[in-house]
């Protein structure tokens, strides 16, 4: 019953998608993120849904004689264009036989193209404020479900229900898994705040507690350091910091003591990193990244390669290194697109990270300027914190090729045009509009697509008395 349900809900959708590119988007990400097909126990599992959502809706916006544009006009899209540029002669330096001969490279390769692919489309067909809107809510809503449930068993049993892997594809691994949830904590906070709609912001609101309890259900250390380094932000940038770090001395102070001792455990193994067996291993990955880089700095040793070539740089192999057997990635994404694809690409990833970060504070400075309470500050702070726990996390993780924050990158791209447009359109009103307050001292951003009834829908925009410009 469940898998029929499954294929009744896609193929309804599929003529939507075809006719809507952005449709096609939202279906596409929904499948990618809540991994709705692995709910399912039948055949309908195996099947490669996300590549026939994705099939028809290319064919829609191909066809489409009302298309816009293939991608926006940024840096930041043609960077990820000579990533994946760069990926390809990588993989061909790096070969010894011909190109086609090594499949796994190959594999990866297209893999990276279509995440790539995917953000180049959303910054095509996401135009206005609601198309923003709804993006993230897929995205929040589609990492609450696991948040939720997995957070209402973990309450149950009193955190004895361990996570070990997550629902699968980008969040089959339970370190992958958490990384993701994290991003997805300051998207349903801040959306809870932006929202109007009482139903909507209990939603979201609720959702962040039992998200951060699935967090720590996955006893992933990164995951752990990560949620810190994301509400760190949250509480930084809140109007009431002083709050938010009580609260947050609070919630650690019952975690240390009343936390279940699994996770306990896991966490304090932190504080003894040079005893810990996975953090040494770590550590002489770095060490061997690092040599691959410098001896290889233009394209380094290629996609996938750490592994094969790992005893090539390691000066004093154990023995079970020698055998095979204790052989690890990068377990740094920095290290890991460094080591196997060169110091260009390196850089490259780095233009991403930054610029996206750019843009939050940007943003925030600008709309701060004008309004007391806006969307645009609770997007500017939600991205923000997202980005930074993936900075964290992706420290001790092989994700420098992580889905998510690609489209992330994509995603800021596009609130940066959409926010800068209305801002600069914004436009002085008249004081009937703010109970008989000076015009003057007033500025408001033109509405888009948000019907009529501004007061029980859509954003908050509280303008500034006597802040605006």
């Amino acid at each position: 019953m469940r898998d029929l349900f499954v294929v009744v809900v896609i193929t309804s959708l599929m003529p939507a998608c075809f006719r809507r590119p952005f449709v096609g988007l939202l279906v596409f990400t929904w499948l990618a993120y809540m991994r709705v097909q692995d709910l399912s126990w039948g055949a309908v599992r195996g099947f490669r849904w996300s590549y026939y959502i994705i099939m028809i809706t290319a064919a829609g916006f191909i066809t489409n004689p009302k298309r816009m544009r293939w991608f926006l006009p940024d840096a930041r899209c043609w960077a990820m264009i000579m990533l994946v540029f760069l990926l390809y002669l990588g993989v061909q330096f790096s070969q010894t036989g011909t190109f086609w001969q090594n499949k796994s490279q190959i594999g990866r390769m297209a893999e990276f193209g279509k995440i790539v692919a995917i953000a180049l489309f959303t910054t095509s067909v996401v135009v206005n404020r609601e198309h923003l809107r709804v993006l993230v809510w897929v995205i929040a809503l589609s990492f609450a479900f696991y948040g939720v449930k997995s957070g209402i068993w973990g309450i149950l049993t009193l955190g004895r229900s361990d996570i070990r892997t997550g629902p699968g594809g980008l969040l089959a691994d339970n370190n992958d898994f958490a990384l993701a949830l994290v991003m997805a904590v300051p998207l349903q906070f801040q959306l809870g705040m932006s929202e109007k709609r009482d139903i909507l912001r209990k939603v979201f609101l609720y959702s962040v507690p039992l998200t951060m309890v699935t967090v720590g259900l996955t006893h992933s250390r990164g995951g752990f350091l990560s949620l810190c380094g994301a509400c760190g932000v949250l509480i930084w940038r809140s109007k009431n910091r002083v709050a938010g770090i009580v609260c947050a001395i609070l919630v650690a102070i019952l975690l240390l003591l009343f936390g279940p001792s699994s996770f306990r455990d896991r966490i304090s193994t932190l504080k003894d990193v040079e005893e810990d067996s996975s953090a040494n291993a770590r550590f002489r990955s770095w060490a061997v990244a690092v040599r691959m880089a410098t001896d290889n700095p233009a394209f380094g040793v290629g996609l996938d390669n750490f592994r094969q070539r790992y005893i090539e740089y390691q000066p004093n192999p154990t023995a079970k290194e020698r055998r095979g057997e204790d052989i690890y990635v990068a377990h740094n994404a920095y290290l890991q697109i460094w080591a196997e694809t060169g110091t260009i690409s390196l850089g490259l990833y780095l233009f991403l990270i930054f610029s996206s970060f750019r843009t939050c504070w940007k943003v925030r400075k600008l709309a701060q300027r004008r309004y007391y309470s806006s969307w645009m500050i609770n997007y500017a702070t939600a991205f923000e914190a997202s980005l930074v726990g993936f900075c964290i996390g992706s420290t001790f993780l092989n994700r420098a090729h992580f889905d998510l924050v690609y489209h992330f990158f994509a995603i800021i791209l596009v609130f940066q045009h959409i926010a800068l447009k209305e801002l600069k359109e914004g436009a002085p009103v008249s004081s009937s509009d703010f109970g008989g307050r000076g015009s003057a001292e007033f500025r408001r951003v033109k509405p888009v697509g948000f019907g009529v009834r501004p007061t029980v829908r859509g954003f908050r925009d509280t303008p500034l008395l006597g802040g605006g410009s």
